[in-house]
């Protein structure tokens, strides 16, 4: 069926939407959240997110192996996965490099996009920022908008929120007939 892609910044509505989605689609929804609480702060964040969701819903924790949870997910379940920046900075603290977390975010795209049931999928778009000052932070943007870029190339649909605002993002290769018009 395929998967919907929600970017956004923080505090965008991605989350919010992703949940109120799986809300309404009155089906079983399982929740692949790849948080880790490596701080109090952190660890409140996960605490919050998780009374926001319904008891019904099947919860799995998975910060490093998206593809196994997303696998895992009963076919009919509606998935959402919540969120692919926390799992490529996990990724990458791991020691993980771009180009093996883009080739695993390939993958998990393409296991998303060949599932029977729809999923809805949260990232932060981070590279509409300032140039970060240090190679660590530029390194973790641009790996993650090639991650980003990946899933866009896979999803059913993929959006854009700003200030709780939607924005529908068409794929790049509709331009080729625009430069007529230009």
């Amino acid at each position: 069926m395929g998967f919907l892609l929600l970017l956004g910044g923080a505090r965008s509505g991605k989350s919010a939407l992703a949940l109120d989605l799986a809300r309404r689609s009155g089906g079983p929804v399982t929740f692949v959240a790849t948080a880790e609480a490596g701080d109090e702060e952190m660890a409140a964040r996960i605490a919050r997110h998780r009374a926001e969701r319904p008891a019904g819903w099947t919860t799995v924790e998975e910060p490093h192996a998206l593809l196994d949870a997303v696998a895992s997910a009963p076919a009919n379940d509606l998935v959402v996965v919540d969120c692919l920046t926390l799992w490529v900075a996990n990724l990458v603290a791991g020691g993980a490099g771009a180009g093996d977390v883009v080739a695993a975010a390939a993958a998990v795209a393409a296991a998303l996009a060949e599932r029977p049931g729809v999923a809805v999928v949260v990232s932060n778009e981070v590279g509409l920022g300032i140039v970060p000052d240090n190679p660590l932070a530029r390194g973790f943007r641009d790996t993650l908008g090639s991650v980003n870029a990946a899933f866009a190339r896979r999803a059913r649909r993929a959006v854009l929120l700003v200030a709780g605002r939607l924005l529908e993002l068409t794929p790049a290769a509709g331009l080729d007939d625009a430069l007529g018009t230009v």
